[in-house]
């Protein structure tokens, strides 16, 4: 699935309540100030499609699917990482850029090696070709604010493991993301256009220089909480990590794990990734 193999690859670090203390992740970003206490505490980048001199190689493979999730050759733990991801649109004013507009959100998983000390928050997030998964089936916005189509929509999380389905992220409301709407998108342009080499982050706006300013995006706004289970749980081959992104007004909880265990899903009322672990 290498449909946007020429989209901008970006997330978000610190963007749910309590996250990043789950993932054992908070004292990474001890150095970080930012303008509020519920602020995000950064971007990362996942995949540029155009060689950057300046970073890893690693970030010029494509790391997307929507049906496997590749562990690396080595003995690390890594989790799911359950979360919204956007395809935008991207413009430019005077080699800065000026606009990010959402265009289709849906199911993510920013799969991410679990190991402390790793210089750059993209050290855990790219390690080789489907080490991610986006959804086949998103959903087109109408408008990214108030009103709009997405506030009707939750996300949860499963994993499937010899045939038994364990929730594995929080079943939350989007609105529950601490930056979104415009306060995201305001946020998100400054910090792409500001942010320094310093401490986990890396400088965005260089790297989107060498890439030849894309036009497209690939954003992930922000892993949610897990579960009990899913904290303490890491893949395995043979599991079976599944994310959905649903409109809560016409889809219930219970619907959902029927879906699950039937293996049929309402492509109409949500997104869904279903990625086996290999």
């Amino acid at each position: 699935m290498e449909k946007y193999s020429t989209f901008l690859g970006l997330g978000i670090a610190g963007n749910f309540a309590l996250h990043l203390d789950q993932a054992g992740e908070a004292e990474d970003f001890k150095d970080i100030i930012t303008a509020d206490e519920a602020a995000p505490k950064g971007m990362f980048p996942f995949y540029l499609p155009l060689h950057v001199e300046t970073a890893k190689d690693i970030l010029n493979t494509y790391p997307l699917s929507s049906d496997t999730i590749k562990l690396p050759n080595r003995n690390v733990n890594v989790q799911a990482e359950p979360e919204v991801g956007l395809t935008c649109r991207l413009e430019y004013k005077d080699n800065k850029l000026s606009k990010i507009i959402p265009t289709h959100f849906g199911a993510y998983n920013d799969c991410s090696i679990r190991v402390k000390g790793a210089s750059k928050i993209s050290d855990k997030k790219n390690w080789g070709t489907s080490s991610k998964g986006i959804s086949d089936n998103l959903i087109a916005i109408d408008k990214f604010s108030n009103g709009g189509i997405m506030d009707n929509y939750s996300i949860c999380s499963f994993l499937r493991r010899n045939g038994k389905v364990h929730a594995y992220g929080e079943d939350v409301e989007l609105s529950g993301y601490s930056y979104f709407y415009e306060k995201l998108l305001d946020w998100m342009v400054n910090q792409i256009n500001t942010q320094k080499d310093f401490g986990p982050l890396e400088p965005l706006s260089e790297y989107i220089s060498t890439c030849q300013y894309p036009q497209e995006a690939v954003i992930s706004i922000g892993a949610t909480r897990y579960t009990p289970y899913g904290e303490t749980t890491f893949l395995k081959p043979d599991d079976e990590v599944i994310i959905v992104v649903y409109d809560a007004k016409n889809i219930t909880s219970d619907d959902i794990v029927k879906s699950i265990q039937n293996n049929s899903y309402d492509n109409t009322n949500m997104s869904v990734l279903a990625q086996k672990v290999i």
